[in-house]
């Protein structure tokens, strides 16, 4: 059974629910937090993101995942991502780690457990399946995703294995 993405009532709710955790998040750390623009257009995975583009900040959630786990996001990926642009705000996004101990100590402020990543049943719900590449080492086969094949074919990352150590080499 497909999953149907939330509804322009629910999608509300979420807005409202974003709304009311800038302002305690605001009033928390005596800062004033723009309102910054939603969408629901993310799939996959991830249940929210929060992104910066050209100075544009954006919270991106999953319809689909809202659709299936709706009070559980609220509750949950509403404040991670209001952590990430309150974080962002307060020192720089640049500065800090995505899930460091300045963003995990706002999201504690902000009454929940930090916690980098849902754990989901993603049954019915539509995933992006990223192409994988073959690498190996001397103990195994690694299959990599994409993203991390093509900064290797750019030589802007190197990857090791945890079992070996040994750096990780193109299979075929």
């Amino acid at each position: 059974m497909l999953i149907k993405p939330i509804n322009d009532g629910q999608q509300q709710q979420v807005r409202n629910a974003t709304s009311e955790c800038l302002e305690h998040a605001g009033k928390i750390f005596r800062i004033k937090l723009e309102p910054i623009t939603i969408k629901f257009d993310l799939t996959g995975r991830s249940a929210g993101m929060y992104h910066v583009q050209r100075g544009q900040r954006t919270i991106r959630y999953n319809a689909y995942l809202f659709a299936k786990y709706f009070d559980d996001n609220l509750a949950t990926t509403v404040p991670h991502e209001v952590a990430h642009y309150t974080a962002d705000m307060l020192y720089g996004f640049q500065r800090i780690r995505p899930h460091g101990a300045e963003w995990r100590e706002i999201m504690r402020s902000l009454g929940v457990e930090p916690r980098a990543t849902g754990h989901y049943d993603l049954t019915g719900i539509p995933v992006r399946r990223q192409q994988r590449f073959s690498y190996h080492c001397h103990c195994c086969t690694h299959q990599l995703t994409a993203s991390r094949h093509y900064k290797i074919c750019r030589r802007k990352a190197t990857y090791f294995c945890k079992s070996c150590g040994e750096k990780l080499i193109r299979t075929g």
